[in-house]
């Protein structure tokens, strides 16, 4: 029956019905099959899987992103990392690498990333010598770098889902999403070298006082994440409040300092982060019947049982995981993957001596490179949008950054200590 429920809410999803009926109705059908509840039970684990202090911080830092979104961040920052790194040979490259790292990660979205900045900085790549497939390619690679780098609703959802730390899934995620940065920035270097009219490209000559102007300009982008991140590595506050932290800066930022964000701007941001974050807890809410189903079934006990027969050590075992993962991400919503499937294919890691710590970032890296995976992912979806190209050229302008990413998930699951060590140095 268990087999039978699976098979429906995986077919409801590819029907097109939204991720939290299809949990919903596959659970259901499971409970009016066994008897095993009265569908009293629906509402009562839906209201428990939302009683949970750390997911207040998800609709708190999606409201930080579209606050700083609204208020004039992108253009800054691309400014501050022009003035920084644009007189390198392929500099505009590294400029929209670095501006989609950091925008990324005030915002925590992929999508809103690619449409921010890609759509300042793909016509500057075009115009100075960058084919526009690699442009919009390389936009929306930059753009997988949000939910990496914290603070991340992902890595927010993981830990109360499998019981990680949230604050150290944070500081785990600053080394792999600095070494994706520089990878990406390295493939872009290949490309301008073996592209002569990118390399006539000259931008002005470094200027410290010109660079100190726009640090001073896009200062209040930049201490953002130092005051988030700092405020929870030391201990002042724990990543809610530290999300609430986060809204009265950005909006005293977007408000009194840029003059961006308008009072009137207001309802409609919070209208728009609303929708996503209850998007986000609709699914959490109906995974929790799931969760309910497969503990008292003891199925997730019953599938590491079955594989272990056949994974027989962690080496193997993380090898059937990133490729597993790499297809969900490409298929499936990176929360609605996280819960379905961390619960019932993590614990067997555990008990081969993984690092749930270490599992924990795999799991979450794996997925979010799924926004950048043909044929369902995101960023393409948007830099479409931004472009006007077609969804094959996308994919075509991605593929040398997305080798990269993948190769070094792989490094990142063979090498712990990139993922632990930070954690562990800051005990």
């Amino acid at each position: 029956m268990i087999g039978i429920m699976f098979l429906i809410m995986i077919l409801m999803i590819f029907a097109g019905v939204p991720v939290a009926f299809s949990i919903l109705g596959s659970g259901i059908f499971f409970l009016l099959e066994t008897g095993m509840k009265p569908l009293t039970l629906v509402c009562q684990r839906a209201v428990t899987g939302l009683d949970s202090f750390p997911l207040l911080a998800v609709p708190l830092f999606v409201f930080v992103g579209d606050l700083m979104d609204r208020g004039g961040i992108s253009k800054r920052m691309i400014k501050w990392a022009e003035s920084l790194l644009g007189w390198l040979p392929g500099g505009l490259g590294i400029v929209t690498i670095v501006s989609c790292a950091i925008f990324a990660a005030l915002t925590g979205s992929g999508p809103a990333t690619v449409a921010a900045i890609g759509s300042i900085m793909i016509p500057s790549l075009v115009k100075n010598g960058y084919p526009i497939k690699t442009a919009a390619g390389m936009a929306a690679a930059g753009g997988a770098l949000g939910p990496i780098i914290p603070p991340s609703i992902p890595m927010i959802i993981y830990g109360v889902t499998m019981s990680v730390s949230i604050p150290k899934m944070f500081v785990a995620g600053i080394v792999p999403g600095v070494t994706l940065m520089l990878l990406l920035i390295g493939v872009n270097a290949v490309i301008a070298v073996r592209n002569p009219e990118i390399l006539k490209y000259k931008g002005e000559k470094f200027s410290f006082r010109e660079f100190l102007k726009n640090t001073w300009s896009a200062l209040g982008a930049l201490l953002l994440p130092i005051i988030i991140l700092g405020g929870i590595y030391s201990g002042v506050f724990t990543p809610t409040e530290a999300a609430a932290v986060g809204v009265v800066y950005a909006l005293f930022v977007g408000i009194f300092v840029y003059r961006e964000i308008k009072i009137s701007d207001l309802p409609k941001a919070l209208v728009k982060s609303m929708e996503t974050a209850a998007m986000v807890d609709f699914i959490i809410a109906a995974a929790n019947l799931l969760s309910w189903i497969m503990s008292v079934t003891q199925i997730s006990n019953q599938i590491v049982g079955a594989l272990s027969v056949f994974i027989t050590n962690k080496y193997i075992y993380l090898l059937v995981l990133m490729l597993l993962l790499f297809i969900v991400g490409a298929l499936m919503d990176t929360v609605a993957a996280i819960i379905i499937i961390a619960p019932v294919i993590v614990p067997l890691g555990i008990t081969l001596g993984l690092d749930p710590l270490h599992l924990g970032m795999i799991f979450v890296i794996n997925l979010v490179i799924g926004y950048v995976t043909p044929p369902f992912g995101y960023n393409l979806f948007t830099a479409c949008s931004v472009t006007g190209l077609k969804f094959n050229d996308i994919v075509k302008g991605v593929w040398p950054f997305l080798l990269i990413e993948m190769a070094a998930v792989m490094i990142f699951a063979y090498v712990p200590v990139l993922i632990t060590w930070l954690p562990g140095l800051l005990g």
